[in-house]
């Protein structure tokens, strides 16, 4: 593919790194000469000093016939300009990094519409939703490229005496976005239908949407579920999102800010998550909130260093789990030597969903599960494949096989038997490894 980048920052810098070594034909753009300098010491690839909203820049480039252009700057406007710039000229396909919480939650209704841009990537709210994933469930499986967040898929045990102990599925009132994968039952393992018994002890994978997930989780669940503590400190964008991600009965979440003004329009942003004006790291104020009870302790100022100093203390005073957020590559290697247990890059979850993007593969493998039981595929049918517009129930899917959710438009739901395929649909699909023909005949060929 050829493809431009605006922005040789953290972002477009290693989405660069990437790309080009995917064996694809990369340039980028800046206007800081020594940025492009050291990429090119690096890497192979074209680069070009100049400014991305310049229609000559842009040219000299190559958009006219640039399978992708992403805009990386560090400014929303720039990006946002550009991208339009570069669709204008002949720019096949456009992704755009937004890091504003408005021109990321407005990304349908008013630029996208109306400046023809593809995709938006927020890395501040894709990193929230790694993280939000993470604390949920260590073993959770990330599909926040197909669901855009709304949906989770998690591996949990079922207690003994739960609700769905002793059931088949087709008895439990699971909530309508809901629905059972898998099923481990000692040694063995298999894809669930509506006749599979559950039993305590039993492991069970389940995908939902992330407003039901809870309540279909209580099934396999005896008593009330331990709520986590979770202390976040920071102001950035990131701290929004990731307080927006944990709105759940199972967190209890508090955000300290240094600033009275910010504290306050975050109380307003929100209402479920407890604000407190403060540093956390400031000793007296971290043992008069007893952050040493906290679960987990998430550090995501703009600072690399704060983050990183923050978490080492917190990890020291008692805190169970300290994690971090870092802008810059070079402090990864400080994170063991300090204690950190996990550490995000925005730039690299950024970097992932870009390559999500132009994966241009209409039936991709997203992960293996239940011990390599079962894999989840995501499918993009083709026009001129022959189940468009057909009810699930008349689809003849191969065996143990499930349609598990559709991704349409801004909306994610798990289906029902009377649910249509529609143009532009895309299908979370569970099913036996290695039957990635066997989709392609149905959904893309036939």
């Amino acid at each position: 593919m050829n493809i431009v980048i605006a922005g040789a920052g953290e972002v477009g810098g290693h989405a660069a790194e990437v790309l080009s070594g995917d064996n694809h034909n990369v340039t980028v753009i800046d206007i800081h000469a020594g940025r492009l300098d050291a990429l090119k010491d690096e890497l192979d690839l074209r680069t070009l000093t100049g400014h991305c909203t310049h229609l000559n820049v842009l040219q000299d480039a190559g958009v006219a016939n640039a399978d992708l252009f992403v805009a990386a700057t560090q400014v929303d406007e720039i990006n946002l300009l550009s991208a339009f710039m570069a669709k204008e000229c002949g720019a096949k396909k456009t992704i755009v990094r937004v890091h504003h919480t408005a021109n990321f939650s407005l990304r349908r209704t008013d630029y996208a519409s109306r400046l023809g841009i593809d995709e938006f990537l927020c890395p501040e709210h894709l990193t929230s939703l790694a993280i939000a994933r993470m604390l949920r469930n260590p073993g959770s499986i990330a599909l926040e490229e197909f669901g855009r967040g709304k949906l989770l898929m998690q591996r949990f045990p079922v207690d003994d005496g739960a609700p769905a102990a002793g059931k088949k599925l087709i008895d439990l009132a699971l909530p309508e976005n809901a629905r059972v994968a898998t099923v481990e039952s000692g040694d063995s393992a298999s894809i669930a239908s509506a006749a599979t018994v559950v039993a305590g002890g039993d492991f069970v994978t389940l995908i939902g949407k992330d407003v039901k997930f809870d309540q279909a989780r209580k099934l396999f669940s005896k008593g009330k579920e331990k709520r986590q503590v979770i202390v976040i400190m920071g102001e950035t964008s990131t701290a929004v999102w990731l307080g927006r991600a944990l709105r759940s009965r199972v967190f209890s979440v508090r955000l300290f800010v240094n600033n009275r003004a910010r504290a306050e329009e975050l109380a307003e942003k929100l209402p479920h998550v407890t604000i407190l004006e403060g540093d956390p790291t400031d000793v007296e104020v971290f043992l008069d909130e007893h952050i040493e009870k906290a679960d987990a302790f998430i550090a995501v100022a703009q600072d690399d260093e704060h983050n990183v100093l923050a978490c080492g203390q917190a990890k020291a005073l008692g805190v169970k789990s300290a994690i971090a957020v870092v802008q810059r590559a070079k402090y990864l290697h400080l994170f063991e030597h300090v204690g950190i247990d996990q550490a995000f890059s925005p730039r690299v979850v950024a970097v992932n969903a870009i390559q999500h993007l132009i994966d241009v593969g209409r039936v991709r493998t997203l992960a293996s599960i239940a011990d390599g039981v079962a894999s989840v595929y995501e499918v993009h049918p083709s026009s001129r494949c022959n189940v468009l517009e057909h009810e699930l129930r008349n689809i003849d899917l191969p065996a143990q096989t499930m349609i598990a959710a559709l991704h349409r438009g801004e909306d994610v739901f798990v289906p029902g038997a009377d649910d249509k395929i529609m143009i532009d649909d895309r299908l979370l699909v569970i099913g036996p490894i290695g039957i990635n023909k066997s989709l392609e005949k149905i959904f893309v060929t036939s």
